[in-house]
């Protein structure tokens, strides 16, 4: 296949993944007018529009979801050659595809990429931040962060660290309605829910042994934990963080523990852990190599 096409099909492939061509020429190392030159010249060979373009998003024409798999598989036969190549020569090099929840991506990710890009110049990291039911199974991702350890025996959970969690709000919202001390003082304030999947709706509260769950009445609901974290910080109520995010904030005066004697956990007690989820198998060296520099990155934290 001639390298040309090959770079096309990879475009295609990156705009129909990111649903916005200026997110796929970031992806890909190039500019929005080369990835557009490319799915244009990958479409008139075809002889088929591949992709309808609005302001709002990309989406498949039904030519590009009938193209999509066989290019997705196109290109993971080219990677596995390159994985192949590189093993040869004793270098990491290729692609590495993960999702993380938004708030890691945010607040743990950034040093850790950049210094494994240091140390791994001939790697590619293309990584989603999404708060979303990603199914590691479909095989767009290498692997998945998540708090919750995979049901399926055709996934493998990789755990990467413990946790802790709090619950927090700014001075500003304590100042007019009060600080609870205890679970049951939660009653009547503002509480806000993150409502993404796989995200425990019941809060446990851990003191002594002893364990308390609450199921709370939000006054705010939000599928994103950046949205979460970032309204508690604007004074919009109580909010269940990571103590990676919180405690960072409790030492800027900008977020306060609330019932600072308990700790949330899981309904057994255990503190919460975040897992590399990823299909059975052997993995890929840099991949292997990624994950130990995220679980030193979380242990600490």
């Amino acid at each position: 296949m001639a390298l040309d096409m090959l770079r096309e099909i990879q475009a295609f492939v990156s705009v129909a993944h990111k649903r916005s061509f200026v997110a796929a020429a970031r992806a890909l190392g190039r500019s929005p007018s080369a990835v557009t030159r490319a799915v244009q010249t990958l479409e008139d060979n075809a002889g088929n529009k591949l992709l309808n373009r609005n302001a709002n998003a990309v989406t498949l024409t039904e030519a590009g979801e009938r193209l999509l798999p066989h290019a997705e598989r196109l290109l993971d036969v080219q990677r596995d050659a390159a994985d192949e190549l590189a093993a040869l020569s004793g270098s990491a090099q290729g692609w590495i595809r993960f999702a993380v929840p938004q708030v890691l991506g945010e607040h743990v990710l950034p040093q850790v990429l950049a210094e494994f890009s240091r140390c791994h110049p001939q790697v590619t990291l293309d990584v989603q931040y999404s708060d979303g039911a990603l199914d590691p199974l479909q095989g767009k991702f290498d692997f998945v962060v998540r708090g919750a350890f995979p049901q399926s025996s055709e996934l493998i959970g990789y755990p990467l660290w413990d946790y802790r969690r709090h619950l927090y709000a700014s001075p500003e919202y304590l100042a007019l309605a009060g600080t609870p001390q205890h679970p049951q003082d939660l009653e009547g304030h503002a509480l806000i829910l993150h409502t993404a999947p796989r995200i425990l709706k019941a809060w446990h509260f851990c003191r002594d042994g002893q364990i308390t769950s609450l199921r709370p009445r939000p006054r705010l609901r939000l599928d994103s934990g950046n949205a979460v974290y970032h309204s508690t910080l604007a004074g919009a109520g109580i909010a269940r963080l990571a103590a990676w995010v919180g405690e960072a904030q409790v030492k800027a005066g900008r977020l306060v523990r609330v019932c600072p004697q308990y700790r949330l956990t899981s309904s057994n007690g255990q503190n919460p852990q975040m897992h590399a989820v990823y299909p059975a198998g052997e993995l890929p060296a840099r991949v292997r190599d990624l994950l130990a520099a995220l679980r030193r990155a979380g242990l600490a934290c």
